[in-house]
């Protein structure tokens, strides 16, 4: 793969002759930029891929130019360069994003090595982002979040699925991630330029949902005033996935059963068939077979919709995904709410991991949520805000059931939470310890004590 240019940036002119002639040297291509205003300007070039920076520069200082850097180029790796460099300043920068930190005067042979690290860094991310355009945004979802057996088996099964242009099925209760799966269907499927239709068949009045579906033509009844395309033709060579399809009315069942047989539907009120190519996923929270039985739904539609089958666990019998779910939901509402919460205590892993979370995923990322806004740390989500914002949390002894051993459950759970974040903090940090036991807020003494106790020694 081409090496990326690098841009060095530096109001000290001997600087960047210094750096230029020490990288070139090494076969690097540099750039330079007195101040932050000319690197904006340099990254118009395409193939800038990392960036020296000082920190002290006048006008716009270092971390502010990293910012409006990333802004534009999200993928540029950035080395920040100061001589008055502090270890709050490092732990800022390297949180916010940016990949080394260097105080001046540095090793140049060092220096060397992090660069190289960072080049291969920049060559990883633009591997993966062409990976992503030739398989046409194929992997982005990253199917469904969680390391459980149960979960491990439905994204396996999703990829599987995906290619075949089959009816699909997805059962399980409110919030366990049924709508996920669909997307995920349809993004890793032929599909996945075409459209994704979501309709909730709960949520649509009865008297509205043949037009909802079918469309209508211009004066079809009262307050028809011009053509509508339905739910199928607006998905026509996508998907459409019908939300909750076990609160549909059995008349409309019928309409969408024929609608699936025939590949064809007509608009209220015209006057010939239309022809459509829509993949339909359909979802729901009640027992459909037992609903059939009853005649409550009628078998010929759950047969044609049940070519394939997904139920999705509650999110109490994977408890083991609760800390990595937890920990997604931190980092998406912390960058949403502008928040810097780095991590969740291990009591408050402890409550989240042992509540029975009756509105699964749903409920969790609620509480996430709450505990980002009102928190009482800057940097750490602890049991005390967790249990002030939802004190449910409190009572999970109580309803976890007799014959529960809580205790050691939740211990094996938390421990296996903590063993790979601290695997993943150490892999971002090289296997620097300090700055490892940093990133994740602890006394390089205690990150000593939980690699030996986790078998993480090198």
């Amino acid at each position: 793969m081409t090496l990326p240019k690098i841009l060095i940036v530096d109001d000290e002119e001997s600087m960047r002759f210094f750096l230029t002639e020490a990288l070139a040297k090494e076969g690097y291509a540099c750039i330079t930029a007195e101040h932050g205003r000319a690197a904006l300007e340099q990254l118009e070039d395409p193939e800038c891929g990392v960036v020296l920076l000082d920190y002290s520069m006048p006008g716009m200082d270092g971390m502010e130019t990293f910012r409006r850097i990333r802004e534009r180029r999200p993928d540029t790796v950035a080395i920040l360069m100061t001589a008055y460099g502090t270890r709050e300043l490092a732990m800022q920068a390297v949180e916010e994003g940016v990949f080394d930190f260097f105080t001046k005067p540095f090793d140049i042979a060092e220096m060397r090595i992090v660069i190289r690290r960072a080049i291969e860094r920049w060559q990883l991310q633009t591997e993966i982002r062409e990976l992503k355009s030739d398989l046409g945004e194929k992997w982005q979802t990253e199917f469904i979040l969680g390391d459980s057996q149960a979960i491990r088996a439905i994204n396996e099964q999703i990829g599987k699925v995906a290619e075949s242009d089959v009816p699909v099925l997805i059962l399980g209760e409110s919030g366990t991630g049924k709508e996920l799966v669909a997307h995920a269907l349809h993004q890793a499927s032929p599909r996945r330029k075409g459209p994704f239709v979501k309709v909730n068949c709960a949520a649509v009045p009865h008297e509205l949902l043949e037009a909802e579906f079918f469309g209508h033509e211009k004066g079809a009844f009262t307050g028809a005033h011009k053509r509508k395309r339905g739910k199928f033709e607006l998905a026509d060579s996508g998907t459409l996935f019908l939300d909750e399809i076990g609160d549909m009315p059995t008349a409309m069942q019928m309409k969408i059963l024929r609608a699936l047989q025939e590949g064809e539907i007509e608009r209220l009120g015209g006057e010939a068939p239309i022809r459509i190519d829509t993949r339909v996923i359909a979802a729901t929270n009640r027992d459909l077979p037992t609903a059939v039985e009853r005649g409550e739904f009628r078998s010929d539609l759950f047969y044609r919709l049940n070519v394939v089958s997904f139920t999705l666990p509650p999110l109490r019998e994977r408890r083991e995904d609760i800390p990595l779910l937890a920990e997604h939901f931190l980092r998406l509402y912390n960058e949403k709410f502008n928040k810097r919460l780095r991590r969740i205590d291990r009591k408050g892993l402890a409550l989240l991991t042992r509540y029975h979370w009756p509105g699964n995923i749903r409920e969790l990322e609620n509480v996430i949520q709450r505990g980002i806004v009102l928190a009482y740390h800057e940097e750490v989500l602890d049991d005390r805000t967790l249990l002030e914002v939802y004190p449910a949390l409190g009572e999970s002894d109580a309803q976890a059931g007799p014959g529960v051993t809580l205790h050691d459950k939740l211990e094996g759970l938390v421990s296996s939470a903590e063993k790979r974040l601290i695997q993943e903090a150490l892999a971002q940090e090289n296997w620097k310890r300090q700055e490892t036991a940093d990133r994740l807020g602890i006394s390089r003494k205690s990150l000593h004590n939980k690699m030996k106790k986790y078998g993480l020694m090198h």
